[in-house]
């Protein structure tokens, strides 16, 4: 498989370099050309804002709600899951999201990068270490988003940080920063392979 992986900001190599260890064609995507060539899509962490208004300057934004729309699979880590999610519960002014996955999301939910930490999880079945950086948290899904994974959070609450809707996937944590493939590959196996024929 084609596996593009969004670069215009944030970790992206690490999702670049995790592709390539699972044994798929790694593609950066900075332009329409080079989202065409993809069969699948990785949007990494980093700034939501920042990814937003450099998906607009380099023609992309519009491209990619389509893409996401029209079922190309796409998984979306910490600000990728921001950026794919509905609605935001605490947006920037004026801040918009790619959207397709039916959830309400909170930005920085866990606190500042000084807030910053790693946890073990339960991800659809298995265990494994999460690191978790200024992410976001869901704060509400709709009737046909599955749960993959959830963390007891500060304010008492249990919050999913790991969702899946059709053909997307999203994660608060950041699983290309471990070696730990588990994530990327249920993406390839469970989400990519049944949606690219």
């Amino acid at each position: 498989m084609k596996i593009g992986v969004l670069a215009l900001q944030g970790d992206f190599r690490e999702h670049l370099e995790a592709v390539k260890v699972a044994g798929h064609a790694a593609l950066s995507v900075k332009t329409l050309d080079e989202l065409n060539e993809v069969d699948a899509l990785i949007i990494p962490g980093g700034e939501s804002t920042t990814i937003v208004h450099l998906a607009k300057t380099f023609g992309l934004f519009k491209p990619l709600r389509e893409k996401i729309k029209n079922g190309m699979p796409t998984y979306g880590s910490c600000a990728g899951m921001i950026l794919l999610a509905d609605k935001i519960s605490n947006p920037a002014p004026g801040q918009e999201t790619l959207g397709g996955l039916d959830i309400v999301v909170r930005r920085n939910a866990f606190g500042r990068q000084v807030d910053s930490f790693e946890t073990e999880l339960d991800f659809a079945g298995s265990n494994m270490n999460a690191v978790f950086i200024r992410a976001p948290w869901v704060e509400s899904i709709g009737k046909d988003v599955e749960v993959l994974a959830s963390v007891k959070a500060s304010d008492g609450q249990v919050h999913p940080v790991a969702v899946r809707q059709g053909g997307l996937l999203a994660t608060s944590f950041h699983p290309e920063l471990t070696n730990d493939l588990r994530v990327h590959s249920y993406f390839f196996d469970e989400i990519c392979q049944g949606a690219i024929k």
